[in-house]
């Protein structure tokens, strides 16, 4: 064998060795925050009392039966933790989730619905949530939320629509708002989002909630349906002034924004509302959690590992960008893993298809051009904007590669088009959804192979 032809066997076999290593640690991630087991975790029963023990050390307890209520893309495995813990006797109620995160359960309805956008499906499942909070035999109602729950439950604030809703959603997603500015805007839209789901029960809630936030804050996760919310109408009409959106979204949108500014519809739940003491929040997992089971299983395989302290946030080119030069700081010190987290914004000017797992893997590949190292990028809800991609891997040898099949790096970057980028090189994480969603994690793998 030619010692080129030798050279290239070794590198390729040691680039399928740390793929294979970056989607272990991937895996170890999901596990750590599994959605039934962090219920399962935290909730018990005996002779007809319920008892929730949460992270942080509160109590709280209630009679049987339970109603349990949600949304998001782990709702449907969290209520499998309430009827595993509680039984399916004394349980009933209904959850909504993204297409593909639905299981079977025995005595609660698991429906699917559109995701990012809103659809049909869900608004219909969301009336049914809301006819179901009336049930004057529950003991209980228990809330389980997490990521995607904004798009899932939706009721819009009449005179707005479904479509009124979903074109500005697009809108928003298209000019790069952060999930604070797009829930910002959406929950002065709806009648069930900024607490609006708790003004419907006469009695306590309480919630159990996967975060797929920075900050881990239950006002924003899910847009908050049953957590009062400090923003305002204001705050709302700012956010489409910043994007210069207010003469192109629906005039119902702008009529409803407009008339809650000046006091003619009610804000949402505020902080200190009678309501509100009503509700408690407890959030059982998050992306910290996803990292720290990544971390642990690295170290258990011969890493040394870093877990950066503060989340990846903002422009997804700026984020890839202050990553490389971290990967850069840390390439000398030996086999390193180094896991990160957040969730960054992609600006979409192209036509092509991808998300921002993939955008960064693309913005990074010319920055570690050449080097000893191995990053997957992936979201942990398994879907990466409206492909059928968790993420991508990106290496060292990513730009040699493309060059050998005439992919133009800022070509593609410039038309958004990451996904035919990755597909053509293999370099794409499918995994399907996974059922949990803690917001998007990077793992790098840099220096010597542990042995």
């Amino acid at each position: 064998m030619p010692a080129d032809d030798s050279a290239g066997a070794v590198r390729d076999a040691r680039r399928r060795a740390l793929r294979h290593e970056a989607t272990q640690l991937f895996q170890a991630a999901l596990r750590a925050v599994d959605p039934q087991q962090l219920v399962q975790s935290c909730l018990s029963g005996h002779a007809g009392a319920v008892r929730a023990v949460l992270p942080a050390g509160d109590i709280v307890e209630w009679r049987s039966p339970t109603v349990v209520v949600g949304a998001g893309k782990a709702a449907a495995r969290m209520a499998a933790g309430c009827e595993a813990v509680l039984g399916p006797d004394a349980v009933s109620g209904s959850v909504v989730v993204a297409d593909g995160c639905a299981v079977r359960l025995a005595s609660i309805e698991v429906v699917e619905a559109g995701h990012p956008l809103p659809d049909m499906r869900g608004a219909a499942a969301t009336r049914d949530i809301l006819a179901r909070l009336g049930n004057p035999q529950a003991g209980g109602i228990l809330c389980v939320l997490s990521g995607g729950a904004s798009s899932l439950l939706v009721q819009p604030r009449s005179p707005v629509t479904l479509a009124d809703k979903v074109a500005t959603t697009e809108a928003l997603l298209r000019c790069g708002a952060d999930i604070n500015e797009l829930n910002t805007v959406r929950k002065h839209l709806s009648d069930v989002k900024g607490g609006g789901l708790a003004r419907r029960v006469a009695g306590a809630v309480v919630s159990l909630i996967i975060s797929d936030v920075v900050g881990d804050d239950p006002g924003t996760i899910g847009s908050g349906p049953t957590s009062p919310d400090p923003t305002t109408f204001a705050d709302a009409l700012a956010v489409l002034d910043r994007y210069d959106l207010t003469e192109r979204l629906p005039r119902t949108v702008m009529q409803v924004l407009n008339a809650g500014r000046t006091g003619r519809l009610p804000e949402t739940l505020k902080p200190g509302a009678p309501i509100a003491t009503r509700c408690r929040s407890f959030v059982i997992g998050s992306n910290r959690t996803a990292l720290a089971g990544a971390a642990a299983a690295a170290r258990a395989r011969g890493w040394e590992v870093h877990v950066e302290p503060e989340p990846l946030i903002g422009d997804t080119t700026d984020a890839a960008r202050r990553f490389a030069a971290r990967l850069r700081a840390v390439h000398a010190t030996g086999p390193v893993c180094l896991l990160a987290g957040g969730e960054t914004t992609v600006r979409v000017h192209g036509t092509g298809r991808g998300g921002r797992n993939q955008e960064f893997a693309l913005a990074l590949a010319a920055e570690i051009a050449g080097g000893d190292l191995m990053v997957l990028s992936a979201g942990t809800d398994g879907i990466d904007g409206p492909t059928d991609a968790a993420g991508a891997f990106v290496d060292g040898t990513t730009i040699e590669r493309a060059r050998q099949r005439g992919l133009d790096v800022r070509a593609c970057l410039a038309n958004n088009d990451s996904y035919a980028f990755f597909a053509e090189l293999g370099d794409l994480l499918r995994c399907g959804p996974t059922g949990a969603n803690v917001m998007d994690i990077k793992i790098a793998l840099v220096g010597p192979f542990p042995p």
